[in-house]
């Protein structure tokens, strides 16, 4: 069935909607068993039915949204209609902002609001800079011996380091590193867990208690102990709201310290390693980035940060938003029934090639030339948009640019095979190693 709205921006909402164009059951499930990637099944049901589609796997009907008017009405415009009722990753990070609601939500944005926007990041930058000398430290070093690395392992190491020594004013130690390996674990195994909440905790226990352990004791320290090398950290933040308001028990400072690790760094090292990835594919767009400017130069850092948002546009870092329709709404003209639940999937709108020419190109230059990109606010949203747009996106974006102008300038990557697929859990990564070595 074809969507009478085809692949362009779909009607305008009115009083009564139409029924959202179905693609017929037996075909999804022909679809699903021809290629297994969620995200292809998805794609095709985009093809099919366009923007604002819907599609059943067994007896649940699923509304799946990549039109950018959509997008927006679902996640910006009427957040209180369409709602996050749990987070896949609950089992890691418990009650942290990410997976909390209602008032418990909106008590947590609101502490830790103010330190990723405008001031509050300013207490990060000689912490993520640290960070990111220490990075380019080891990798002269690596130049120097010729001793081979995995990019994505360099890059966790970074992004961890640089929101360890945020939280809690401390580098990133070997013992801290090892133990924490444990919350990538936990991230990738999540999709493959048993549906049943117990036989899930069962399975990832050993690694869920390296974490607390680790948690409590950074907790702990920021209570009581003297301030890290770099100053107090948010850890302190949360520690201090435990002391004068009761919701901030120290299980729900374990969450958001978790929440904070596992958002602050995975999704930061899985964009940069994507970078990486790219570059070797496209290595124009590293000379191009480099001569738009000098060395430190406005020119050059928005060169930089246009290699990081053409990155987030093929591989964002929520490749997928699930909602769920707590009221009857008309969304772009289509009825949507209360208990619906949808799908919002940047990762299929940023390849949508009504709105990004020639889409599976890397072509960084959409960001810096005016009209190379679409204006409308849900064409690109690679940390959501509306109030539960990711709080750390200008974090992110700071330690992604500054990492990029100490080692792009000194080193190209010649990786020694690169991964052909890529998997789609929590986030989109490389399925495989990136082991490398550095020239330069």
């Amino acid at each position: 069935m074809e969507s009478e709205a085809g692949h362009g921006s779909v009607p305008l909402d009115s009083g009564t909607g139409r029924p959202v164009p179905e693609v017929e059951p037996g075909l999804v499930e022909r679809w699903r068993s021809e290629r297994g990637e969620l995200v292809e099944l998805l794609a095709r049901v985009r093809e099919r039915c366009g923007g604002v589609a819907a599609f059943r796997l067994g007896p649940s009907r699923t509304v799946l949204v990549t039109d950018p008017s959509a997008v927006q009405h679902v996640l910006a415009r009427y957040p209180e209609r369409y709602v996050k009722r749990s987070h896949r990753a609950r089992l890691l990070i418990g009650d942290g902002v990410l997976a909390a609601t209602g008032t418990a939500w909106k008590r947590q944005r609101r502490l830790l609001q103010s330190q990723f926007t405008g001031i509050g990041m300013r207490r990060y930058e000689q912490r993520i800079t640290e960070a990111a000398r220490t990075t380019a430290e080891r990798w002269a070093g690596y130049a120097r011996t010729g001793q081979s690395l995995d990019v994505g392992r360099e890059m966790r190491r970074f992004a961890l380091d640089a929101i360890w020594r945020s939280l809690t004013g401390h580098p990133l130690d070997d013992d801290t590193e090892r133990e924490l390996d444990a919350v990538a674990a936990v991230a990738t195994a999540l999709p493959t867990l048993p549906a049943d909440a117990s036989a899930a905790r069962d399975a990832v226990a050993a690694d869920l208690a390296r974490i607390d352990a680790v948690a409590g004791h950074a907790i702990e320290a920021a209570r009581n102990g003297a301030p890290g090398p770099e100053g107090p950290g948010l850890l302190r933040v949360l520690t201090d709201a435990g002391a004068e308001h009761p919701e901030y028990t120290d299980q729900l400072i374990r969450d958001e310290l978790v929440t904070l690790l596992t958002a602050g760094h995975e999704t930061t090292a899985t964009t940069l390693t994507w970078l990486y990835l790219l570059l070797d594919r496209y290595p124009a767009a590293r000379e191009q980035a480099l001569g738009a400017g000098g060395e430190g130069s406005p020119e050059r850092r928005q060169a930089l940060q246009a290699l990081i948002h053409e990155t987030l546009r093929l591989y964002p870092s929520a490749w997928i938003l699930p909602r769920h329709a707590a009221e009857d709404d008309v969304l772009a003209g289509y009825t949507v029934e209360a208990g619906t639940d949808l799908l919002v999937c940047p990762y299929l709108t940023h390849r949508d090639p009504e709105l990004w020419p020639d889409p599976e190109h890397f072509a960084p230059r959409r960001f810096v030339t005016p009209g190379g990109r679409p204006e409308h606010l849900g064409a690109y949203f690679p940390f959501g948009i509306g109030p539960r747009a990711c709080l750390g996106v200008q974090f992110a974006l700071r330690e992604s640019t500054v990492l990029l102008e100490h080692l792009l300038p000194a080193h190209t990557v010649a990786f020694s095979a690169t991964p052909t697929k890529a998997v789609y859990g929590i986030t989109v990564r490389p399925d495989g190693p990136t082991v490398a070595t550095l020239v330069g």
